[in-house]
């Protein structure tokens, strides 16, 4: 390729970036305008004009995902000797070839999880912590090395930043001087410890640091606003005094200052290198004018002077579109069962699933998702999270739920019911009846423990007789049916996972005071952080947007929640003083427990009140149109591309064959056979009948 033939194609804010091949050069850039188009198209126009050879150039971004990106990109572009690499990537590539020159002996073994050392540390310590907890103190001490912060200073800088440390702050000293003490004794490396060493090799050897300063003299550092000091440290020691450095962010998408990350590098970046060439992307090719126009009105309301700083607004490219829609709830279960429809609307109307995203502040939220999308048939995946009944606090909670239904627990806890005899049983796997303070796993945890509770509130609210064996078979049948699909799904994602990535729909769930913002958020930074996270969530939606919140927590609860405060003079004005209300369907709740169709026996068990009779009373079944409805499914399945429990249940499946419908009123009858998959698959099902 020619070098004029790069700029083709480019808009005029993009072909400014890479016309400036030389640094120091700041682009401040918008969701969606176009960023690593125009680093790219830089990094290959100089090489292309003979600026600086391949060789020369490193471009240094945050993931593997995105460094491979600019790889293939820049290989696309004629530029295939550019090296791409996340930070540590390449630290450890200098670090493993200097090794033996400079330090000798045998490398360091890499330490992919701090964990195992902080259970020695903290059991040196005579300390004693759950996974949980061990896991909040890995990711402390991990903050504390990122910020460049030793152990006898952590105290002083935990109250300086206003962090909430995950135990008390002379613990949480002590385990990580211990921690580094054990890491040295054992020739280990962390990560951080990877980056710091790297910088003490290019500080203390001149000719280590000569040696890498002549291999690279052109650098690209893409998501600035996320590097953190020790980060910088590094890139310092690689620059040397020289500035010929590129770096690219945007202000508007800092979310992670609670791992060390700081905007300031990239906001102070003029000030640092003054003269420094700084151009702005704003159009916006992603997202639809009203789309983006919601995603400005977000920022427009920020109050923290980081935000104000070098304010980027969108110009949206793309022909007009949906609005957003705005939508209140009674309760979570609703707004969940609605987010499901629509998706299954969406899908019907031809959207790929794989273009649907359901974003979420908090994992633990995931749950109520995943059961709805699987009661409307929606295949989904789940992307930077465990699927919820494979969390380790759910698992040891199923366990313990499972023994004490064995061990009869409803007569060991008589009179509690089932909602106090749940309780009871997840007391033992750390529950408690309010949240725990700050972040991290530990409130991940009580948040996977309290939506079991709030199951067990709903089985008791449809079935007042239930008892534990009911609502251990009804866990046990959603874990079946939830199982991650292999192929394509709607995203269940949490907010920060989901930032880089974008959808044709996107769904923004639970939007109330004290989610978003998170109720731990206290400080004004910490709220407006919370509000970009609200805005990357809006600039991840090419064309559809929906935006909901519930009033209460669970169906027939106190309606006492507000609407986020971001939200404030951004819905319809049609929808004061909320948006229009869509009321929950009311479930096919009974009065008592369902009775046998064969014997009238109370049914006590989710597979019984399936197939609506006891497992052990007698019927006729058809077995021909068993086997054949399962021949049928593995077809609609194959063809459609979704788990075959999406399309029925091998419960449901079986009810058929043995009821054998001859109208869809009959078939409607049927648990497991709703109005959409009633209307999907009806006349299909009705003619494998027919036939035999």
């Amino acid at each position: 390729m020619q070098a004029e033939g790069v700029l083709e194609g480019l808009d005029p804010e993009q072909r400014a970036v890479a016309e400036a091949v030389q640094g120091p050069v700041c682009v401040l850039a918008g969701a969606g305008t176009g960023k690593t188009r125009a680093i790219t198209h830089r990094i290959a126009y100089a090489t292309l004009t003979g600026v600086v050879s391949p060789q020369r150039v490193l471009a240094v971004t945050f993931t593997n995902r995105a460094a491979g990106e600019l790889r293939g990109r820049l290989r696309g572009l004629g530029a295939p000797g550019v090296q791409a690499r996340t930070f540590h990537a390449a630290a450890l590539r200098q670090l493993s070839y200097f090794w033996p020159k400079v330090i000798g002996g045998d490398p360091p073994k890499i330490l992919e999880s701090k964990i195992p050392v902080v259970a020695d540390a903290a059991r040196t310590c005579r300390l004693s912590y759950g996974r949980t907890e061990l896991r909040d103190l890995a990711s402390e001490i991990e903050w504390a090395k990122v910020t460049q912060t030793r152990p006898e200073d952590y105290a002083a800088a935990v109250k300086l930043s206003g962090r909430k440390p995950p135990t008390d702050v002379v613990d949480v000293a002590r385990v990580y001087a211990m921690y580094e003490q054990l890491r040295r004794e054992r020739n280990l490396l962390d990560f951080e410890g990877m980056l710091e060493l790297t910088v003490a090799v290019l500080t203390d050897h001149r000719e280590v640091a000569a040696q890498v300063r002549e291999q690279y003299r052109y650098f690209v550092v893409d998501e600035f606003q996320d590097v953190n000091p020790l980060q910088r440290l590094l890139l310092d020691a690689w620059l040397g005094d020289r500035d010929d450095l590129c770096v690219v962010g945007d202000p508007n998408q800092t979310i992670y200052s609670f791992t060390g990350a700081s905007p300031d590098h990239l906001l102070d970046f003029t000030r640092d290198h003054p003269g420094a060439k700084v151009v702005k992307l704003v159009r916006d090719y992603r997202s639809t004018p009203q789309v983006v126009r919601l995603a400005n009105g977000i920022i427009d309301q920020a109050r923290s002077e980081t935000s104000r700083r070098h304010k980027l607004e969108l110009v949206a490219q793309r022909a007009d579109g949906p609005e957003p829609l705005f939508h209140e709830y009674d309760d979570e279960v609703a707004e969940a069962d609605d987010v499901a429809r629509r998706a299954r609307k969406l899908l019907d109307e031809g959207v790929l699933a794989s273009e649907i995203a359901v974003l979420y502040r908090i994992n633990a939220q995931s749950e109520t998702y995943e059961s709805a999308l699987a009661a409307a048939g929606v295949p989904y995946v789940l992307r930077g999270a465990e699927r919820f009944f494979e969390r380790p606090a759910v698992r040891e909670a199923v366990v313990r739920l499972r023994g004490a239904a064995r061990a009869g627990a409803d007569a060991e806890t008589d009179g509690l019911g089932l909602i106090l005899t749940v309780r009871h049983v997840l007391a033992g796997a750390g529950f408690t009846e309010e949240a725990p303070e700050g972040t991290g796993a530990a409130r991940e945890k009580w948040e996977s423990l309290a939506a079991l509770a709030q199951l067990a509130e709903d089985m008791a609210a449809d079935n007042p007789q239930a008892g534990l064996p009911d609502f251990v078979a009804e866990l046990e049948e959603r874990a079946a049916a939830q199982h991650a699909p292999t192929l394509e799904g709607v995203t269940l994602a949490s907010l920060h996972s989901a930032k880089g990535l974008e959808w044709d729909a996107v769904f923004l769930v639970g939007l109330v005071e004290g989610t978003l913002p998170i109720i731990y958020a206290d400080t004004p930074e910490q709220v407006e952080e919370e509000r970009r996270l609200l805005y990357v969530g809006v600039t991840r939606a090419r064309e559809h947007l929906g935006l909901s919140w519930a009033l209460s927590r669970s169906p027939g609860g106190r309606r006492s929640r507000r609407p986020s405060r971001f939200l404030d003079g951004l819905t319809p004005k049609t929808a004061t003083p909320t948006p229009a209300r869509v009321e929950r369907t009311k479930r096919q709740g009974r009065q008592g427990p369902q009775p046998c169709r064969v014997c009238g026996r109370p049914l006590m068990t989710a597979i019984e009140r399936k197939l609506g009779r006891c497992e052990d009373c007698p019927v006729e079944m058809n077995e021909g149109l068993l086997l054949a409805l399962k021949d049928w499914r593995t077809e609609i399945s194959a063809e459609q591309r979704v788990p075959a429990y999406v399309v029925f249940t091998d419960a449901t499946l079986q009810a058929i064959a043995e009821r054998d419908p001859d109208t869809l009123e009959e078939l409607a009858q049927i648990p497991g056979v709703g109005k959409v998959k009633l209307d999907k698959y009806g006349e299909a099902v009705l003619a494998l009948s027919r036939d035999r």
